[in-house]
């Protein structure tokens, strides 16, 4: 039997183990800036609703409640701009990194096939192609791609790593050009919310998309903006037909979203307030993160969105790892999302204001 992992490359954070261990020693203690992984509590509006729904001892479906689609027809509306959005054009996800891995698999791509994503890119953009043994390719500017066997293309904005954010006329553009060569587009869109110098843009938007979801798709996420990280809870919006087919394969794969998540995620879509006083807490520790890399003497670009500071000295990525570790500081090398990011650093805005304030000190120091 032929090992899948043997498609994969090397699990990229395994990499970073040795680095951990040095900042790990740092008499005051670690301050973790790479993965990203939320750390601020739950939001009680959702842990109440996960609660209510605990006595759940049947199976839930993979579409999810009638409540739950309701939810995300509504905040599509209301936050994206989406118009005329049903219960077709949405389909519950169990965590956005698994429909990443497996969609160009349940799309039935194989061999002949290409998968395109930014040039610096989420890596399980292509561990999804790999796993499905279909080619990929990064690309710089997506109308310059050949289509021939073009597939699938991704989009990322706010982008991960970077924090670059596509306007409406770039996104518009990539809309016309994928419907023209027929060329499906499913828009990563997990850091919508977390706009800092621009106001991100989706692709259901109908200034990008005329008013139509043919040919495109949407993937959001609750981990950031709610801190459900833990609870694996995202979902899909967009092309009916395309999502009516994942529904059905998924149907068959047992991908279902855990009920008490599915009321939570109602919960939290329902919600505003705790998502404003989120993005308050991250703007203030981006605001002193940046002023003190700066300090620092790292050049910071893009990074007008997202989670995530773009830093740069100009110098190897695991050079710079390297160094703050000996700090206590643990950032995310750029290389991880591809070769163009080797001279730069990812780092999260993801650790408490406690942890934020040593980084701060130990930056400036």
């Amino acid at each position: 039997m032929s090992a899948v992992s043997g498609r994969l490359p090397v699990f990229p954070w395994d990499r970073l183990e040795s680095y951990k261990t040095t900042a790990a020693a740092h008499p005051d203690g670690i301050v973790d800036l790479s993965v990203g992984t939320p750390v601020d509590p739950v939001p009680e509006v959702i842990r109440r609703a996960l609660t209510e729904a605990a006595d759940s001892p049947g199976y839930p479906t993979v579409w999810g409640t009638p409540a739950l689609r309701d939810a995300i027809t509504g905040w599509c509306a209301r936050r994206l701009g989406a118009r005329g959005l049903e219960h077709r054009n949405v389909l519950p996800v169990v965590g956005s990194k698994e429909l990443v891995a497996w969609l160009p698999t349940q799309l039935g791509l194989g061999p002949g096939d290409r998968v395109a994503f930014p040039r610096l890119a989420y890596p399980t953009y292509e561990v999804g192609a790999r796993l499905a043994g279909a080619e990929y390719v990064a690309y710089d500017e997506p109308t310059e791609l050949d289509p021939a066997g073009l597939r699938l293309l991704w989009l990322n904005s706010p982008s991960n790593p970077t924090g670059r954010v596509l306007g409406k006329d770039e996104l518009r553009a990539v809309v016309a050009w994928a419907r023209e060569h027929g060329v499906l587009v499913f828009s990563d869109e997990c850091y919508v919310e977390l706009g800092w110098e621009s106001d991100p843009v989706s692709v259901l938007h109908p200034d990008v998309c005329g008013g139509s979801y043919e040919g495109i798709v949407a993937v959001h996420s609750l981990s950031k903006r709610s801190n459900l990280a833990g609870y694996r809870a995202a979902f899909a919006a967009g092309d009916a037909g395309v999502l009516g087919e994942l529904l059905q394969i998924r149907k068959h794969g047992g991908m279902m979203t855990p009920a008490p998540v599915q009321a939570a995620v109602v919960a939290a879509l329902g919600d505003d307030d705790h998502v404003a006083e989120q993005r308050e807490r991250y703007m203030a520790r981006r605001t002193a993160l940046r002023a003190a890399l700066e300090s620092a003497g790292f050049r910071i670009e893009h990074s007008e969105a997202s989670l995530y500071l773009w830093a740069t000295r100009d110098e190897s990525c695991w050079d710079t790892v390297g160094d703050l570790c000996k700090r206590g500081i643990l950032v995310a090398p750029g290389d991880f999302y591809g070769p163009a990011g080797d001279r730069f650093v990812r780092v999260a805005l993801t650790a408490t204001d406690e942890r934020v304030g040593a980084a701060v000190r130990r930056l400036e120091s």
